[in-house]
């Protein structure tokens, strides 16, 4: 008896202090009352799967985002929404919502108080994923550790692959803008108008939101900025490893983009618009799958885009903001470009020479040969400039020279440790999107034993730079490393290098930029 009442006693004190620990919050928006819950742990309030505009499903599926309709009573928003419709096509993401779902425009809300007006800055964040795959709610972008220090961090759920970016002559023609795709972007920009006019009952700043992303998520940022639709929402932006430029998953001409919406059709056993509307999600999907597309293109659509991005930076027509910047040292492999061929001179030149037949001379300068060791970090060198690394490059360099605001440029380096040894591979620089636990304080929610103190000083390091950028603008602060900003003369920008120390150095590797500027047209 005394076992069972001891029992008893301690299942109803924790209960008690599980519901201490998630006391019901309550913030007004333009659309209805939600209601989410105070974080005793993190000492924030949260709120998880607010809606931000109606479910594009039915007839609202490859259309831009409608405002959602306004509710009776309180909405409860304690719980991640579904992951917008994919697949873990990476490998490498962990979902924290309830499975997937068409209806996925949904955003989650970390902040200090939501119970006053605190005209706290604000951070939106944008996942990677190829705009293929991922969620705002995945825990590496959780946004407990940076609310902690005064921000307003939201996350943002958008439409994915064909769901997200598929564009056709139809659906050109039924759009009031005549245009198609982009219907993700439409999102992140329908989330932005949401923060703007709803934040302040959470307690932030509309005038003061900092968009920031990382991979597809930074290459959002890009053109969040650049899109006439969103620029005038922004206060400052931050991008980790992409942007929309030439080779990265830049839009394309919207002929171009309906071109391969036609031709995605005419390889389905579908053969209209209406057809595919009728099928369900998951059967749509299935016929996404099947094809043999990964994803679809962005569009310069006289909409959201109405130019290429370098066009629209050269003029000084993308958002006049601070800007924060940079990529990682080693952000894929050499194989990248070697493709099995082991490491040696005979293979690297010939590779070299298979890419550049008209400049190899020139390449070969600029990603040396030499012995094994050599070859392998001028292969990943080339490799990652090409995936990623030379248009986040020119994304920066565009907007110190057509801009008079601040612009910050950092090379990530730390190689974050393997959860489990590889005895056959060691990594010769930070990977991609190895930095993005770093970035958000989000190291302690990893299954990785082989984490050090130093990992996590450095995590807190980059999160002071950040909080700064996204408070005023400028990353620096009392105890930091100072961080210059690139003046549009610098031939030889600075660069903070992220490691075991911080440091500012003169860029380097700029000449191998200046070169794949001219190599992929970007130059004009």
């Amino acid at each position: 008896m005394r076992i069972r009442f001891e029992f008893i006693a301690a299942l109803s004190l924790f209960l008690n202090f599980s519901l201490s620990a998630q006391a019901p919050v309550k913030a007004e928006t333009n659309y209805g009352l939600v209601q989410g819950f105070h974080d005793n742990q993190s000492d924030l309030d949260l709120f998880l799967g607010i809606p931000f505009a109606k479910p594009p499903v039915g007839d609202l599926r490859w259309k831009a985002p409608q405002e959602p309709d306004e509710w009776q009573g309180i909405k409860k928003t304690t719980e991640f929404a579904a992951a917008p419709m994919q697949t873990n096509v990476f490998g490498d993401m962990v979902y924290r919502g309830k499975g997937f779902s068409e209806d996925c425009l949904y955003l989650n809300i970390w902040t200090p108080n939501a119970s006053e007006n605190k005209s706290l800055p604000v951070l939106v964040y944008f996942y990677g994923g190829g705009f293929v795959a991922g969620s705002g709610g995945e825990p590496r972008y959780d946004g407990t550790s940076l609310a902690q220090k005064g921000i307003v961090v939201v996350t943002v759920n958008y439409r994915l692959n064909i769901f997200g970016f598929y564009a056709h002559p139809a659906l050109s023609a039924e759009a009031p803008y005549h245009a198609s795709g982009n219907y993700g972007l439409l999102d992140q920009n329908a989330a932005l108008k949401w923060v703007s006019e709803n934040i302040e009952n959470f307690g932030g700043d509309p005038e003061k939101i900092t968009i920031g992303g990382e991979s597809a998520g930074s290459i959002s940022v890009s053109a969040q900025m650049a899109s006439p639709m969103s620029k005038d929402y922004l206060a400052g932006a931050m991008g980790e490893s992409g942007a929309s430029i030439k080779p990265t998953l830049a839009p394309v001409p919207l002929s171009e983009a309906e071109k391969i919406g036609v031709e995605f059709m005419k390889k389905t056993s579908y053969n209209s618009i209406e057809d595919l509307r009728a099928l369900s999600a998951e059967e749509l999907y299935k016929v996404y799958q099947e094809s043999g597309r990964f994803g679809f293109p962005t569009v310069i659509d006289h909409y959201f885009l109405p130019k290429p991005l370098p066009e629209i930076f050269r003029n000084g027509e993308e958002a006049q903001i601070p800007l924060l910047v940079g990529w990682n040292s080693a952000e894929v492999d050499g194989q990248g470009i070697m493709q099995g061929k082991e490491y040696n001179e005979e293979n690297y030149k010939n590779k070299l020479k298979e890419l550049y037949p008209e400049n190899f001379e020139e390449v070969v300068e600029l990603y040396p040969s030499g012995n094994t060791k050599k070859i392998r970090e001028s292969a990943t060198q080339l490799a990652s400039d090409r995936f990623i690394a030379y248009s986040t490059w020119k994304w920066f360099d565009l907007h110190r020279k057509n801009s008079e605001e601040p612009v910050y440029r950092y090379l990530f380096k730390k190689i974050r440790p393997a959860a489990k040894a590889n005895p056959d591979y060691t990594p010769i620089g930070a990977a991609h999107a190895s930095e993005i636990e770093y970035f958000l304080g989000n190291l302690g929610r990893m299954d990785n034993p082989n984490l050090k103190e130093i990992d996590f000083k450095i995590s807190d390091t980059i999160q002071q730079y950040l909080a700064n950028f996204i408070k005023t603008g400028n990353p620096n602060g009392a105890g930091l490393p100072k961080w210059p900003s690139a003046e549009a003369s610098d031939v030889t920008p600075p660069v903070l290098i992220m490691d075991a120390e911080f440091e500012t150095q003169d860029a380097e590797n700029d000449k191998r930029y200046l070169f794949l500027d001219g190599a992929y047209g970007n130059d004009e």
